[in-house]
């Protein structure tokens, strides 16, 4: 196997002079792309790759890239020296011409610079260039600017050569590769400096033999500084396995019962957070330490409902919450312990094998967090609340709406989590209303950025929790 080729910055001119135009185009339009609404002003090649020999017929070529744009309007003037340009990882093919079976993949064709004459495409979509990355990570050690590590250290059977590539299509903030239904692998697109969430809690899990996380298999890094660059992890893949959102809106249509499968989720996410306590470090939080936590609260809502017009009417009530929060604080009564979790629990994080057993993924946390934050203990009830939403969500995504399916997955949820950790997260209202408004603010950010239609489902909650309802909310206006 050839040696990959890292291009001395010297030829990032070059690079740029092909890629600029097309890019400026194409990745906005990405799922994954964070800066969405506001103009691309520039981009800096921080680290250029070819994993196949220069010439060769497809290329490979691998980017980490800097964005430059303007500031969010609702940035502090204060924490502008602190933001850095987002950091995106690119896979990209280069051929002469693109076969007719990789038009979808299609980035564009270059007009001059380093690339002039060549078709640029997106190299996940094809099978010959993902089948190269699972021979890389067969392989550990060093390729230009790039590590690939194996959880053994060796090279070993558990990666199989030969195995068949496809790009997953599902929704989401990275991309995934299933390789002959046997392994999987997320590739992260926007990176930041240090370990993710995604890498260092499946690791830490599968010390405790926690077998409700696949454990990592291989990963993939690069220099990013004092701290590498996470690029993308290789787990097996559970085949054959519903998840949690689809099946749960396979029920509603059926106007058929889930608590059942609700408990066993309950019990499922105890299971794993007992194994995260166990393997890693936790902290009692002190006064202080919770004031800060609602000042975070407080926080987001502010700069949300500075984003988000239709969130302003009901910022003054959703305050209450957060007040009550540090207000059990000052008062002595917290008593609240925190510990690593999930970070962005919901539905769709739950897989459920054809033999009935569930399994959570996705451990990164919710990706628009800086790293730091999701890497800090928090209480459990932040992944409770998370489910929570989650329900109402699929309740609220159905027609006719059916506020008491959410309602009974919710208390099951919890009764099925209080079975194994001993403790019914019902019983810390105010924390778990705290985190229950914290999750739907960025909710209500997250579908006004990215998905509009679905702002009434994060709207109606939210209504619901400024009047300081347990009763589901009012049904959205919005058909989904």
């Amino acid at each position: 196997m050839s040696e990959a080729v890292t291009r001395p910055s010297a030829n990032s001119d070059a690079l740029l002079a092909s890629l600029d135009p097309l890019l400026r185009n194409w990745l906005p339009r990405q799922r994954w792309f964070a800066g969405k609404g506001r103009p691309v002003t520039g981009f800096e090649i921080t680290a250029a790759t070819e994993l196949l020999p220069p010439g060769a017929e497809p290329g490979l070529l691998h980017l980490l890239v800097r964005v430059h744009q303007p500031l969010p309007a609702a940035t502090p003037a204060a924490d502008h020296e602190d933001l850095t340009p987002d950091c995106y990882q690119l896979l990209l093919g280069v051929r002469i011409e693109l076969p007719p079976r990789l038009a979808p993949a299609l980035i564009g064709h270059v007009a001059g610079g380093a690339l002039a004459g060549r078709t640029v495409y997106e190299a996940l979509h094809d099978p010959r260039l993902a089948t190269l990355l699972l021979e890389r990570l067969r392989q550990p050690g060093r390729l230009g600017a790039l590590r690939f590590t194996r959880a053994d250290g060796t090279a070993g059977a558990d990666i199989p050569a030969g195995l068949v590539p496809r790009a997953l299509g599902a929704e989401q903030s990275n991309s995934s590769l299933v390789y002959g239904d046997r392994l999987i692998l997320k590739v992260f697109r926007r990176v930041v400096p240090g370990i993710n969430p995604d890498l260092e809690l499946p690791l830490a899990l599968a010390g405790q033999d926690c077998r409700r996380v696949p454990p990592p298999t291989a990963w993939m890094t690069a220099d990013g500084g004092a701290e590498p660059l996470v690029l993308g992890v290789l787990q097996p893949y559970v085949a054959g396995a519903a998840d949690g959102w689809e099946l749960a809106l396979q029920v509603l249509a059926k106007g058929e019962d889930f608590s059942a499968e609700a408990r066993a989720l309950g019990q499922t996410t105890a299971e794993v957070h007992a194994a995260l306590a166990a393997a890693l470090p936790t902290v009692t939080l002190g006064r202080a330490q919770v004031e800060q936590l609602a000042r975070g609260m407080t926080e987001r809502l502010d700069a949300a409902a500075h984003a988000v017009p239709a969130l302003r009417p009901y910022a003054s009530a959703l305050r209450t919450a957060y007040d009550a929060l540090a207000d059990l604080a000052a008062e002595g009564g917290s008593g609240l312990t925190a510990q690593r979790v999930h970070g962005d629990l919901h539905l769709g994080q739950f897989l459920r094998a054809p033999s009935g057993e569930w399994t959570l993924i996705d451990f990164e946390g919710e990706p628009a967090r800086p790293l730091p934050e999701r890497r800090t203990p928090q209480p459990p009830a932040r992944d409770v609340a998370g489910m929570l939403r989650s329900f109402d969500y699929a309740s609220r995504s159905h027609r006719p709406w059916s506020p008491q399916w959410s309602a009974t997955c919710r208390a099951a949820y919890c009764t099925g989590y209080a079975d194994v950790s001993g403790v019914d997260p019902r019983t810390s209202p105010v924390l778990l209303r705290a985190h229950e408004t914290d999750k739907a603010v960025y909710e209500a950010l997250y579908e006004a950025r990215h998905r509009p239609d679905w702002l009434p489902v994060p709207l109606a909650a939210l209504n619901q929790l400024a009047a300081g309802e347990d009763a589901p909310g009012p049904e959205p206006d919005t058909v989904l």
